[in-house]
């Protein structure tokens, strides 16, 4: 009896099957209306909603089966779709871009732009702190940054101006001069 229970599923291996196709669609569809910022920027609100939709949607995937192998072949299902969803959207790039979408400029020629930000509701302090993790001291540091449609930000520092880079060959040709006067 506790191996029936086990192993053998409480519904039909096609309701197994479409089940969580229909739920990966559905999510797939609420994370690209939601937004960029659920996969990019998760602060403890985020991981909050990402982990009660997932124990959510546990039910919707699952029906009235709790066998191992009625989990296994849920998990199968979706994981086989994810490839083949993954593999067709790599060969059709304008689709591809039709269900990822396009990259959102936050900085631009240094300068924050607030509409976008409050548009993908990131906030100054997560910003900053994003700069700080590619090795930015400050946003005043980026010329460009980009929410990218995966989730991620891409920034870019400001190149020096001939003049910076002039003035600091001048400081450093002086602290040459200073450290030989110095060293006699």
């Amino acid at each position: 009896m506790i191996w029936s229970d086990l192993f053998v599923p409480g519904v039909p291996l096609i309701e197994k099957i479409v089940r969580p196709l229909i739920v990966y669609g559905a999510l797939l569809i609420l994370i690209r209306m939601f937004g960029k910022r659920e996969l990019a920027q998760l602060n403890p609100y985020d991981l909050i909603v990402l982990l009660t939709i997932s124990n959510t949607v546990q039910n919707a995937i699952i029906g009235n089966d709790n066998s191992i192998t009625g989990g296994v072949i849920g998990a199968l299902v979706l994981m086989a779709f994810n490839f083949v969803v993954a593999k067709f959207l790599y060969h059709h790039e304008k689709i591809n871009h039709i269900v990822e979408g396009d990259c959102t400029v936050l900085i631009d020629n240094g300068r924050i732009l607030n509409e976008a930000l409050e548009r993908e509701l990131i906030t100054i302090p997560e910003l900053e702190s994003a700069a700080h993790r590619q090795g930015f001291a400050s946003l005043s540091e980026v010329q460009r940054c980009t929410l990218e449609p995966g989730g991620g930000l891409a920034m870019f520092g400001k190149k020096p101006t001939t003049g910076e880079m002039r003035q600091e060959e001048l400081v450093e040709r002086l602290d040459e001069i200073k450290a030989l006067l110095l060293a006699r």
